[in-house]
């Protein structure tokens, strides 16, 4: 089986071998990995595998369309033709492409987007999806890409991917709540559990709370901390994975960059 294997990738790196192809430290160079010689270092070093197979020649011909490239383990996006973003999603928009009803979507704030975003021209848009759901009232974190396979891997349950979540809630937090969010809580579909929790503010009778979760149910977030006692009056997701937020503004698009990608791919397996 494992001689099956090799084979398999043996004969799949002479595929992304093509004598027509594009030299290897060029391909990274254009994806903005490194320049030139600083790739060919890379390349020196064994730091970069072609789909499997580490490559130390610097005469490897490769199709960008086609061959799966690692470098330090990290899969690098080297289609042009492949789109990942970053949105802020303000509340009150659905996260829908379009809405029969006409209420605001995400499917709006990207043509609107694609009017005064030139980097965007030229890539159809027809073809994005949002990754995931939020909520009407929940802001924060979405990502839209035109990547099938990433996309369904990182909405699938049985990756667990991480996402983070700030919340306002009502109430300053019981000193053992973190331990029992983390120990479960049965909620009406069974019982959940969050990874990390921590308390960032509290003042008066509110707080800011901070939940990380792999659960993927409808409203997760805002049913669980309903359930331990503290209702939530704003919701902001400020992360998925290693795709952070920061300091977007609401509405905003913004390509992500290769190490955001490669850490996208590498939480689900690719």
């Amino acid at each position: 089986m494992n001689t099956e294997r090799s084979a398999g990738a043996r004969a799949s790196t002479r595929s992304a071998a093509r004598p027509d192809g594009v030299r290897l430290q060029k391909v990274l160079a254009q994806a903005g990995v490194a320049s030139r010689r600083a790739a060919e270092e890379m390349i020196a070093a064994g730091r970069v595998a072609v789909n499997g197979e580490i490559v130390r020649e610097m005469g490897r011909r490769i199709d960008p369309q086609t061959a799966i490239v690692h470098v330090d383990g990290s899969r690098i996006q080297l289609r042009d033709d492949m789109v990942y973003l970053a949105l802020n999603k303000p509340r009150g928009v659905l996260s829908a492409m379009s809405d029969d009803l006409g209420r605001p979507c995400v499917g709006d704030l990207v043509v609107e987007r694609g009017l005064v975003e030139p980097e965007f021209e030229g890539r159809s848009r027809n073809r994005l999806f949002h990754v995931g759901r939020l909520d009407a009232d929940t802001e924060g974190l979405l990502l839209l890409t035109n990547d099938g396979e990433l996309g369904h891997r990182l909405m699938h349950p049985s990756y667990q991917v991480q996402k983070t979540y700030l919340a306002e809630v009502i109430g300053a937090p019981e000193r053992d709540l973190g331990k029992r969010l983390r120990e479960g809580v049965e909620l009406d579909d069974g019982v959940v559990q969050v990874d990390k929790f921590r308390v960032v503010d509290v003042i008066g009778n509110k707080a800011a709370v901070e939940v990380v979760l792999h659960e993927g149910r409808k409203h997760i977030v805002r049913r669980l901390l309903d359930a331990v006692g503290h209702p939530v009056q704003r919701l902001v997701r400020t992360a998925i994975g290693e795709v952070k937020l920061g300091n977007q503004r609401p509405g905003k698009f913004r390509p992500l960059d290769q190490i955001e990608i490669g850490s996208l791919y590498r939480s689900v397996g690719l």
